[in-house]
């Protein structure tokens, strides 16, 4: 029985494999890695920085990344029996608007995927005279009905709780500029509708004693409601002499002020180190984009984009990740305090 409870819906058949004997950290990879490979269908060069939901048949679904041979980035849905062995759709994924009509992003990438009640919502970055980030709503992952952008540019990493908080639904985001942005902190803002987002917080910052989390920080998956407050693993960047370095780190929010960083772990929780983490498109880049978790069990599958290539996949459980947040926590700045 786990120490701590994660606080969702029971999953039969999530992905699974045992921690190694030999393995001292709180996370470790699946022998499967990476999951999705270069090339994976006609006319798709990479498939990465995707995001995964649990299906209501037992199976799963997900909306990818996808980067042709020649355009921009769209996105793209794939479902899989296991959560490992995944099959793309032939074409993008379409959207309209509200009234039916068509409404496609010029571009989109680092979809996000949360269930809340009966409807799924996707977040991901769109093109609006420069990054922002997109918003849209579907119930059976083949009409996506496209919503009005919560913020203006520029914008990054919108990630969305799976219920509301204090009656309004709640979002973490990243400011950003109109390249590859050199700064950035967390921060939550609210909603009531959908439509107009407001209460701005700000969440965590960058820095701390950790050098991996010195240059920005970004969203990851929909946070996992816990015992313990709100868990959320997000990525970290330092900036070396060849270039950015992207690893994953992990925190813990208060449930009820999510803007209230309770614990943060100072040490990364998955840091490039295989070749698929470390050689690729964007060499050095472990991207967490989604989680599917069992309360049952207390394990925790993650998926990550790897190398800006590859879709790969790491496994945890509530109480490995839990003590290793607390045992490692150390408080950054004012992360501690309403983010007023």
């Amino acid at each position: 029985m786990s120490k701590y409870k994660i606080i969702s819906e029971e999953i039969e058949n999530m992905p699974w494999e045992d921690k190694p004997l030999n393995c001292i950290e709180p996370m470790w990879r699946s022998v499967h890695n990476p999951i999705v490979k270069r090339n994976p269908i006609k006319g798709i060069a990479r498939i990465f920085n995707s995001a995964v939901v649990t299906w209501r048949d037992g199976t799963f679904i997900g909306v990818f990344r996808a980067e042709t041979v020649y355009t921009l980035p769209h996105l793209r849905v794939g479902r899989s029996n296991d959560g490992i062995q995944w099959h793309f759709e032939d074409k993008q994924l379409e959207m309209v608007d509200e009234s039916g009509k068509s409404w496609n992003p010029y571009y989109a990438y680092d979809p996000r995927v949360v269930k809340i009640d009966d409807e799924y919502f996707v977040i991901w970055c769109t093109e609006a005279h420069g990054p922002a980030i997109g918003l849209a709503k579907t119930k059976d992952f083949k009409t996506f009905v496209r919503l009005e952008n919560p913020f203006i540019p520029f914008n990054r990493n919108g990630v969305m709780f799976p219920r509301k908080i204090n009656n309004n639904y709640q979002m973490l985001s990243r400011a950003s500029d109109n390249g590859h942005t050199p700064f950035g902190d967390i921060f939550l803002s609210q909603s009531p509708d959908l439509v107009y987002w407001g209460k701005h917080r700000h969440v965590m910052q960058s820095g701390g004693e950790g050098w991996w989390q010195g240059l920005k920080i970004g969203g990851g998956p929909a946070p996992i409601e816990t015992s313990e407050g709100w868990l959320m693993f997000y990525h970290g960047v330092c900036n070396t002499c060849n270039g950015y370095v992207y690893s994953m780190g992990a925190a813990i929010l208060d449930k009820d002020e999510p803007s209230k960083v309770k614990y943060r772990c100072r040490n990364y929780v998955l840091t490039p180190e295989k070749e698929y983490e470390e050689r690729g498109f964007v060499s050095n880049v472990v991207f967490p984009c989604a989680t599917i978790h069992d309360p049952k069990t207390g394990r925790i599958a993650i998926y990550y984009g790897a190398a800006d290539s590859y879709v790969a996949l790491a496994y945890t459980t509530i109480d490995d990740i839990v003590d290793y947040i607390k045992e490692n926590h150390e408080s950054v700045g004012r992360d501690g305090e309403i983010g007023k």
